[in-house]
């Protein structure tokens, strides 16, 4: 949405207010106790569960997301944060005790979760209640205020989040401020303690600029062209059904969904075939049909369907051959499941991350080259892995770096909320989900007591006794 300059400075007036506001919340809610933030994250789950029919609403009305993908890549989410930070909150918060080392014989010591304090969540559009909530969730449970700024390039759902977040918290615990860039900008300015950012390392480059400029702690959730791997003795129809599902759920427009495959050249003709059944049965075997299906979700407007159709032309034009799909509407923002294969190295579908129903497929015969273009590449958000042999799963887990991984399987390690979610240099910066989202918004604070007086006489004022000295140089090597 736009504003008008009036619109805009009473916005900035009103953030500064909120976040001068939650100062005071964030010293209280240092010593909120579990009970208080378990209250506040089953009120805030029970809201979304409450709006579930408006969610359905507002999701099909920014691109036509499906109510199956609201339901499972939406609240369900959520709704798993919201149960497993509730069930274990009081685990998380007690301080873990730590054994001295020889050189602190004497004392005791723990570390402590604190929160962090005024908290920054900037969302993005693909995901919008999940990728909001989710991080929301961790930042209550870790004792802190919130701010967010969600994505102005899903309207509906960012303004239903806001009637969500205004009906469920008071604005100096929780804040919403719809806008564009100027409302993210005006909100980066502050000095907030900690900032939880979802979106595209370009940007998230951004948000790490402005946040340094307080030294401010960062999570950076971003993306990048991660790859499939199907090897010569995968399960075919299996490594069809995921990577299908996985890549064109959302239209594509996940920051997880498989960009590329490289698959072996003695199952690829198999594979592609199994592709085509599947999409074909599950979609429509045309355009018009798979346009109406209410199974696909669509682009998110017109500017990203012109994008994504900008290098799907440009791909054939370099000599790219369509395999399956290559259809698009425009008006409706629309872009069939399409995969290709036969691209150019220098085309921008190979350099740029997709996030559309486009995929490159690329033949191998020889892992150790698929595993040096991956190494060449940007460190990726993700890796699938389609085989049967331990040796190239292996290989490839231990040879690339990703920000996670699945083997024989895709997208589900996002879902499992007992693991660290997160990229690795290009594609993200720290974790998210469960005990590593809470950690992810508390300050691990190290506390020591001194339990008998030896140990501070001997330190003090540079006074060590000759032979606490002889046995620290004996010690050195060994300590």
């Amino acid at each position: 949405m736009s504003h008008d300059a009036s619109t805009s400075w009473a916005t900035m007036s009103s953030i500064q207010s909120v976040f001068d506001d939650q100062a005071a919340t964030a010293l209280r809610l240092r010593v909120s106790s579990a009970e208080e933030r378990i209250a506040k994250i089953r009120k805030l789950r029970d809201a979304v569960l409450a709006h579930t029919e408006a969610l359905y609403e507002a999701a099909y009305a920014d691109f036509k997301k499906p109510k199956g993908e609201v339901d499972l890549a939406e609240i369900l989410p959520v709704c798993a944060e919201a149960n497993d930070a509730m069930a274990h909150l009081k685990k998380w918060m007690k301080p873990r005790g730590v054994w001295p080392t020889l050189l602190t014989a004497g004392t005791s010591a723990q570390v402590q979760y604190m929160p962090r304090g005024r908290c920054l969540i900037i969302s993005p559009w693909n995901y919008p209640v999940n990728l909001t909530f989710g991080p929301l969730i961790s930042a209550l449970a870790a004792g802190n205020t919130a701010i967010i700024k969600p994505s102005e390039m899903t309207p509906h759902l960012s303004a239903l989040m806001s009637k969500i977040v205004r009906e469920t918290f008071p604005a100096n615990e929780v804040a919403l401020f719809e806008g564009e860039a100027d409302v993210a900008q005006a909100l980066l300015n502050l000095p907030f303690d900690h900032i939880f950012f979802t979106g595209s390392p370009a940007i998230g480059k951004v948000v790490m600029a402005a946040a340094a400029k307080h030294l401010t702690s960062v999570t950076l959730e971003l993306g990048g062209k991660s790859p499939t791997v199907i090897d010569a003795s995968a399960n075919i129809p299996l490594a069809a059904q995921n990577t299908m599902w996985a890549k064109f759920a959302n239209a594509g427009q996940t920051c997880i969904a498989p960009d590329h495959v490289y698959v072996h050249e003695s199952v690829k003709e198999a594979w592609v075939n199994h592709c085509r059944a599947i999409l074909e049965k599950a979609y429509g075997k045309t355009l018009e049909a798979q346009q109406k299906s209410p199974h696909l979700a669509h682009m998110v407007n017109a500017r990203h369907t012109a994008r994504v159709k900008g290098l799907l032309d440009e791909a054939c034009a370099l000599g790219a051959r369509v395999l399956i799909g290559g259809g698009v509407a425009e008006a409706d923002c629309f872009v069939a499941p399409t995969l290709l294969e036969s691209i150019p190295e220098h085309a921008r579908i190979m350099q740029e991350e997709i996030f559309g129903p486009l995929l490159p497929v690329m033949v191998f015969k020889n892992l150790d080259d698929v595993i040096a273009k991956i190494n060449a590449a940007p460190h990726p958000l993700a890796l699938y892995i389609y085989s049967t042999s331990s040796d190239n799963i292996q290989r490839l887990l231990q040879q690339t770096a990703s920000g996670g991984a699945c083997v024989n399987h895709a997208l589900v390690h996002f879902l499992h909320g007992r693991l660290p979610f997160g990229g690795v240099k290009n594609s993200g910066l720290g974790h998210a989900h469960g005990h590593y989202g809470f950690k992810a918004f508390s300050h691990e604070k190290a506390v020591v007591r001194t339990q008998f007086s030896m140990a501070t006489r001997w330190f003090s004022a540079g006074e060590v006794p000759p032979f606490v000295r002889r046995f620290l140089k004996s010690a050195f090597k060994w300590m």
